[in-house]
């Protein structure tokens, strides 16, 4: 059986976006969803990640467990000489490659490039970039979309000797003729995402083209590369358009975590003349809560506030609750290792903006449909239910199904 081998490099340095190979998209980090892509190829028989940063090693590890490709992706050292800024890509890969023949005694017959940058690569594009040379022949492919656009540069160029009025010029047309688009030929973009190459011709040559270069064409709605904080806003907003709609089944979910107000509520809270709070909650809520503790699920409730109505409603769900908590994030990654649950097989709910650290450290960030904008957009699901109106009812129908499950007498509803 041939090694097709996904290499997927991940530095921990970036200047544009700091962060950036963990920075969420649509509710997983960017490294994330690159080593979901790979591991969702039929193709590839393994993904390496290829990181100087041990947090993007964690993730895209986690990730690869998520999704029960464990055995398959595989974490390879980046040494500090290949991880700065002028290190070229194909130095990371030739480094992957090594390493990975060495520890694993198999040679890579087909080698992939991937780009965590390109948030909405899928495992189709994947598969079709190496098939063109794992199966069609080609010496090496790369991820176009088409385009039509008239493509302009300034003149004069440098080490040219253009005139210096010369103004504008068309690159790809003739700037005093403008053709139909049907009568243009067709023009194809690089979209920087994926490249599969034969692994000996490209030790031989040392970079991504050569021989026959297959062009592999991919949707041009889904091109889009982050290389600024504007492009990973863009990601983010389109992220909901773009993904494939899923909600966690109770296979993707060991334990769920709910932050209190805004989730639990609708965020207002009533005050007596004596200063005591008041919130509302929903009955339906109870009900879920009910059925997910019924199916053995851990549950905890998680909330900045210490107030008496946050513990009185733990009590009467009769849920462990942490609330007067500063670092959210620091509290939830302790309880998870108190309590044995990995992290990635967390479902964590929440509203405003003090969850975002918890959002990037579970596997499945749920905001209910009242959440803040920046919180509905790192969600990796959306609830059609405002906080407070039943959403924790509705995030229990995904994980147990749409009726739920008759609560028996040993587990009553509240």
């Amino acid at each position: 059986m041939s090694t097709v081998l996904a290499v997927i490099p991940a530095r921990g340095g970036s200047k544009g976006v700091p962060g950036k190979n963990l920075a969420a998209v649509g509710g997983l980090p960017l490294v994330a969803r690159a080593v979901r892509a790979c591991a969702g190829s039929s193709l590839v028989t393994d993904v390496v990640v290829s990181t100087d940063d041990p947090a993007i090693a964690d993730a895209a590890l986690a990730a690869g467990s998520a999704l029960g490709a464990s055995g398959r992706v595989h974490r390879i050292e980046r040494p500090a000489d290949i991880a700065g800024d002028t290190a070229t890509s194909e130095s990371a890969v030739l480094h992957a490659m090594d390493a990975f023949e060495a520890t694993h005694g198999r040679t890579v017959d087909v080698v992939l490039l991937v780009q965590c940058t390109s948030p909405f690569l899928t495992a189709d594009d994947i598969d079709r970039v190496a098939s063109a040379v794992a199966k069609d022949g080609a010496d090496t492919a790369v991820a176009v979309a088409p385009f039509h656009a008239f493509v302009w540069r300034r003149s004069p160029e440098a080490g040219t000797s253009a005139p210096a009025d010369d103004g504008g010029r068309g690159v790809n047309h003739d700037k005093s003729r403008r053709p139909r688009r049907q009568d243009r030929p067709e023009d194809f973009l690089e979209t920087g995402a994926a490249y599969a190459m034969d692994a000996h011709g490209f030790r031989v040559h040392g970079h991504r083209f050569f021989g026959r270069t297959e062009l592999v064409e991919t949707d041009p709605a889904r091109v889009l590369e982050i290389d600024d904080p504007h492009d990973l806003a863009r990601a983010r907003a389109l992220a909901p358009l773009i993904d494939p709609a899923a909600v966690p089944t109770l296979a993707d979910v060991d334990a769920v975590v709910l932050d209190f107000d805004g989730t639990q509520t609708d965020d207002r809270v009533l005050v007596d003349s004596d200063g005591r709070e008041l919130v509302a909650v929903h009955r339906g809520d109870g009900l879920g809560i009910a059925a997910l503790r019924h199916a053995g699920l851990k549950l905890l409730i998680l909330s900045t506030e210490r107030n008496p109505v946050v513990a009185a409603r733990a009590r009467k769900l009769n849920l462990p609750v942490l609330h007067g908590i500063d670092r959210k994030d620091a509290a939830l990654k302790r309880w998870c290792e108190e309590n044995a649950v990995a992290p990635e097989r967390v479902l964590y709910a929440g509203n405003d903006v003090n969850d975002l650290p918890c959002f990037g450290l579970v596997g499945w960030p749920v905001a209910v449909a009242s959440a803040h904008d920046s919180v509905r957009a790192a969600a990796r699901a959306v609830t059609t239910t405002p906080g407070g109106a039943g959403a924790i009812r509705e995030i229990a129908a995904w994980l147990l199904g749409s009726t739920l499950s008759t609560p028996t007498p040993s587990t009553p509803t509240q």
